[in-house]
């Protein structure tokens, strides 16, 4: 099935997305997609994963052992009652 194709109709704007998807050696398409994710991301207020990570090592300053503070408070599950 033939992938769905995206319509520009700013001369401006396919021009930029030529430009940058040839110094980037990849597809318009994805140029596109790629700019328009970061877009959403940056009007919704989510930070970028590696951000959010980068945010957090600085923030907490030490690894954090998730498998050790997930046994320390695993408490086994009584059962049904009969």
């Amino acid at each position: 099935m033939a992938e769905p194709q995206l319509s520009v109709r700013s001369a401006r704007a396919r021009d930029i997305a030529h430009r940058l998807a040839q110094r980037e050696k990849r597809t318009v398409a994805s140029v596109v997609e790629r700019a328009l994710e970061l877009y959403e991301a940056r009007e919704t207020g989510r930070e970028p994963a590696a951000e959010f990570y980068a945010r957090l090592r600085a923030e907490a300053g030490t690894d954090i052992d998730l498998e050790a503070i997930i046994q320390e408070n695993r408490k086994p599950h009584p059962g049904i009652d009969l």
